[in-house]
């Protein structure tokens, strides 16, 4: 972490204030005293190990109400450069984009074997389906975000945020764009998975699950459909022994199937209406929760404000706060 700490950069133009912001994400290596003693503006500190995504949530959520108007999250690892901060948050800067992904172009890291750059390419070539955007390193944890992009983001997720949140920013309409970055060479082995079996399993029930948690009549449809046709094509064969061989003699095994898979498939066709439903009502709770995380914000902001903590709240949206959260 003091290598990732001393590469950030001090100043950006375009950007007033540059903040540091640690997440201890219950570590026994004196995460907190190292930060510290390299002049952390702000540490927050898990009691017990909560995982990547709970820890990338709760930087998230704290740098909000510390004021910040750009996030950008890196790793404490010193996996990407402090350098290449600056054109990270450019798009943002420029009004082109509320969130942007760091392209690590896989291709060319080289401590990543032959098979992990393969998975990470195929793994970002689904993403990109799923989420209908075009980010071509989907799984980098260098990222920058808006303020409006980091209200509207919530990590069901308890194992990554980097699959869910480029989902979610597709689904939910969030200017999403990527540059090109460059990355360190490796200082560790990775904490967050013990082998790529047990990444990409992980990896692939996330997809499915937040995919169906935004497109639930799609998914269940095309599951129903599949069981559907199924069991009418079993019942089409039975149909033809019936009329045209041996009136059916010895195939009644086959109706029956055809027909429970036939049940099955239009039950599960109607589980998608109502999971279609719920989730209407899901992202109605969601803009409430938007409207109810701006008004906290904006209340912290004015009593900072009235305390002599920031400057004039109405001043608030012509500064640009750089909040940077590296991750033990």
């Amino acid at each position: 972490m003091p290598v990732t700490l001393a590469d950030l950069p001090k100043r950006i133009d375009g950007v007033d204030e540059i903040e540091t912001l640690v997440i201890d994400d219950g570590s026994t290596d004196a995460t907190v005293e190292v930060a510290r003693k390299h002049g952390v503006n702000h540490i927050v500190r898990l009691t017990n190990r909560k995982g990547l995504a709970e820890a990338f949530m709760t930087g998230l959520d704290a740098c909000l109400k510390l004021g910040a108007d750009i996030i950008v999250n890196t790793d404490g690892d010193n996996q990407y450069r402090g350098s290449d901060i600056t054109r990270l948050i450019r798009p943002i800067l420029d009004g082109k984009a509320d969130m942007v992904v760091g392209d690590r172009q896989v291709d060319r890291v080289v401590h990543f074997s032959p098979i992990k750059k393969k998975l990470q390419k195929l793994g970002s070539w689904v993403v990109r389906h799923v989420s209908n955007t075009d980010v071509p390193d989907a799984t980098s944890g260098f990222r920058a975000y808006s303020r409006e992009a980091a209200l509207r983001l919530n990590i069901i997720s308890r194992f990554t945020y980097t699959l869910e949140t480029i989902i979610q920013a597709g689904k939910k309409n969030i200017a999403i764009s990527h540059v090109k970055v460059a990355t360190n060479g490796k200082l560790r082995e990775s904490r967050l998975f013990s082998s790529i079996p047990a990444y990409i399993k992980r990896s692939i029930g996330t997809m499915l699950r937040i995919y169906t948690m935004y497109e639930p009549l799609k998914t269940f449809a095309m599951m129903g459909a599949v069981v559907f046709s199924t069991g009418l094509l079993i019942s089409l064969r039975f149909l033809w022994y019936y009329f045209f061989v041996d009136g059916g003699r010895g195939h009644i095994q086959s109706l029956i199937l055809s027909g429970a898979l036939m049940v099955i498939g239009f039950q599960v066709g109607l589980i998608g209406l109502v999971a279609d439903l719920i989730s209407g009502n899901r992202r109605l709770i969601e803009d409430c929760l938007y409207r109810v995380k701006k008004i906290e914000m904006d209340t912290i902001s004015i009593r900072n404000s009235s305390n002599g903590v920031t400057e004039n709240h109405e001043s608030r949206h012509a500064e640009q706060v750089n909040k940077i959260i590296p991750t033990d």
